[in-house]
């Protein structure tokens, strides 16, 4: 598959709609007039192309902006809607493209210390954190510890408002995504991972999609080995028109 990187204010009108096919084709609740609102909250959008027919085979949109926490200026990273279809499952360019298109904006933005600020309502999701990232939170086998949990709850309560529940960690929107039968389930032959055990156990209700709250900090040192290997990916179009950011 093929990679682009493009500002959200330079999709076109046939983009948006073959982004939303592609969402409705595997999410229930999914509205024109919610995705629409959902995507002008964000600024940039990674799509991935099938290398021959140019159709669309999914789409990750994310917000990068500067925030104040504590009297320090960070970067923050929100992902937004993020699909990728199964006959694509067995290629790594939404991995790949995904983290060196965060290095791509590192360089032109974030000059403090990134952080990603990740919602899950399904497990392939969540178990992204622990392939490409060290430390990330929550996780089964360590304590978040008390100053990142003070800055995940500021950044999901600013970002998502009354949505966010500080007692469990869950975002419960009013009119859920939910994924379609044969993508919400847990595989058999993965429930024993302790990654996937926690995220089922940690977000009970993520069948009727609700999203539990995650963060992690972007460095290269951060990343696992296999995170590192497509941190310097160049699988991205340099001439990238940047927006200022607000």
């Amino acid at each position: 598959m093929n990679s682009l990187l493009i500002p959200v204010q330079n999709l076109q009108l046939s983009d948006r709609t073959a982004m939303y096919a592609l969402l409705q084709n595997h999410f229930q609740g999914i509205t024109w007039d919610g995705f629409q609102i959902d995507l002008e909250c964000k600024n940039w959008v990674l799509l991935l192309r099938d290398e021959t027919s140019n159709a669309l085979k999914g789409f990750s949109t994310l917000m990068l902006c500067q925030k104040a926490f504590l009297g320090e200026q960070i970067s923050v990273v929100y992902s937004g809607d993020t699909i990728v279809d199964p006959s694509a499952w067995s290629s790594t360019t939404l991995p790949r493209s995904w983290i060196a298109t965060i290095n791509l904006l590192r360089q032109h933005y974030a000059e403090n210390k990134l952080y990603w600020l990740l919602i899950c309502s399904g497990f392939r999701t969540y178990r992204f954190l622990p392939t490409f990232w060290q430390d990330f939170y929550p996780r089964y086998d360590v304590t978040t510890p008390v100053d990142v949990k003070n800055l995940m709850e500021n950044l999901a309560q600013e970002y998502y408002g009354n949505l966010y529940q500080e007692a469990t960690g869950i975002v419960r929107f009013p009119h859920p995504q939910i994924l379609r039968k044969g993508l919400i389930e847990i595989p058999s032959g993965r429930q024993a991972n302790p990654h996937i055990q926690f995220f089922e156990k940690k977000n009970p209700g993520y069948r009727l999609g609700d999203e539990l709250v995650c963060l992690t900090e972007i460095n290269y040192d951060n990343l696992t080995r296999a995170g590192q290997r497509m941190w310097q990916s160049n699988s991205l179009l340099e001439s990238v028109q940047y927006p200022v950011l607000i």
